[in-house]
């Protein structure tokens, strides 16, 4: 789709207390994730995060280290009186994407788990490796929290 189409396109949206979800007319509705998002408020961003816990210990495998990165990230928001109806956009960063493909229905079981069925704009990105050596998933998180 070029840009000259952009302004063509009649967004439909869902709209929460907190952010308004962007779905271009025509679109099919992705899973799991919004192609888009629009709020306005006071905005909480989390570095990368990763699956270790307050000793720095990583968990064992792919699943439990997502797991322990979700968690993280909730504390993280709860620090900045946000919560994951907040979550405005993810980004992903795996060292292995089939590992996440292979896993998709507990990864969104988990996901569920901790932060509900709300779903922001995300991002997947297949990295070499990251910063920690042992990590098989980093998640950066921006949240946008009404005033």
């Amino acid at each position: 789709m070029s840009t000259t189409d952009a302004p063509r396109l009649a967004a439909r949206s869902e709209t929460s207390e907190v952010a308004q979800v962007l779905q271009p007319s025509g679109w099919p509705m992705p899973k799991g994730y919004a192609n888009g998002m629009a709020a306005h408020g006071r905005i909480v961003v989390t570095g990368g995060v990763i699956g270790w816990d307050r000793q720095e210990r990583l968990a064992n495998g792919f699943v439990a280290q997502v797991r322990q990165t979700l968690d993280n990230i909730a504390a993280i928001l709860a620090e900045g009186d946000a919560r994951p109806e907040h979550l405005v956009r993810l980004t992903w960063y795996v060292v292995d994407i089939e590992e996440y493909l292979a896993n998709l229905k507990e990864l969104g079981r988990i996901y569920r788990e901790i932060f509900g069925t709300h779903y922001p704009a995300m991002a997947l990105v297949q990295v070499v490796r990251l910063v920690e050596k042992a990590a098989r998933v980093e998640i950066e998180a921006t949240a946008v929290v009404p005033r």
